[in-house]
């Protein structure tokens, strides 16, 4: 299915994954107002002078997109424990990111996008 907005593509997916990409939508505006929804290569995500961050669902997993192939190396640390590859952190539904984890990457990107 290809997703026409937001609310498409999250109706499309498993109430599980639904209910924890909602909780990772709305940290993600918490931490970045002025950023616009989109789709993008068929997923959700958020513009800010640029690609900012996106999320999404697979069979297996969730997953947030942080839209750089660097950033994540500065939070190896904080990712302990996370399935993580370059750009992406893969979750289980029931188990979330943290709230304020996800704050500050999406703060790291807009300095990223805006540097």
């Amino acid at each position: 299915m290809r997703a026409g907005s937001v609310e498409d593509y999250l109706a499309s997916v498993d109430p599980a994954q639904q209910r924890a990409l909602e909780a990772l939508r709305k940290t993600i505006r918490a931490a970045a107002p002025a950023a616009e929804e989109c789709i993008s290569y068929g997923i959700p995500a958020f513009r800010l002078h640029g690609m900012l961050v996106g999320f999404g669902a697979t069979k297996k997993h969730c997953a947030f997109y942080v839209m750089s192939g660097t950033l994540l190396e500065g939070f190896a640390e904080e990712l302990k424990g996370h399935d993580i590859s370059k750009g992406t952190i893969r979750f289980q539904p029931g188990n979330p990111l943290p709230a304020p984890l996800v704050k500050k990457l999406v703060k790291a990107r807009i300095a990223e996008n805006a540097g």
